[in-house]
Order: structure tokens, then C-alpha cells, then sequence
């Protein structure tokens, strides 16, 4: 965690802000995941997108503080009641900044 000091105070730099693409499988569609995904996000401030894929997984991208990025990874490892998470796969990024919410996208995606 990198910090510069000035005399008005520390910047934090984006190297506290973290990404990451994650890919949750098991029985993930038809019990909320998405719509408990994007409430969590938004409750805590973590800003991207998360999706059905046409194989039965849920695909998300996360963006934020790194802190609560890692809190949306630990919840995707259960997920909402009714779920039953078999794998999670994650990719950390580097960090874009190219989201200004957390949104739901519809539709099947290959």
C-alpha cells in the first residue's frame, strides 16, 4: 500500500484500488445471485457488473477499494440462500476505474 505525503495530507494511490473477474459455477442461476450480488456491491461501495453465462455459471466484475473487493469474492464463494457454489475462479486485473455503478447485465453471454 503506497502512500505520499503532503502537507495537506496522504494520497492514496490506485494501487489500493483493486479488479477482479471472477467466474462462480455450481447451481448459481435461478437463485438470486445476480440480484444479491448487485445489492451487496452497492451497500458497500464496489462498482462493475455481473451476468449469467450460457453454461449455467455467473460471471462478475469488480471494482474498488481492495478490501471490498475481497468482500464480494468471499460472498460469491456461498453466495445468497438456495445457492450451492461448487468453484470459483478469479482473476485479479489492474485496476481501470471504468465504472460509475454496479449494474446487472441481461442476456445470455457465451
Amino acid at each position: 500500500m503506497k502512500r505520499t505525503k503532503f502537507c495537506a495530507g496522504d494520497i492514496i494511490h490506485d494501487d489500493m484500488k483493486a479488479r477482479a473477474h471472477v467466474y462462480v459455477s455450481g447451481e448459481v442461476q435461478g437463485v438470486y445471485f445476480r440480484a444479491c450480488t448487485h445489492d451487496l456491491a452497492r451497500e458497500i461501495g464496489v462498482t462493475g457488473w455481473v451476468r449469467n453465462l450460457y453454461d449455467g455459471r455467473v460471471e462478475a466484475v469488480f471494482e474498488g477499494e481492495r478490501e471490498r473487493v475481497q468482500k464480494m469474492i468471499d460472498f460469491c464463494r456461498h453466495g445468497p440462500p438456495g445457492a450451492n457454489v461448487r468453484g470459483i475462479e478469479v482473476k485479479w486485473e489492474n485496476y481501470k476505474g471504468e465504472f460509475s455503478d454496479f449494474s446487472i447485465r441481461w442476456g445470455w453471454t457465451r
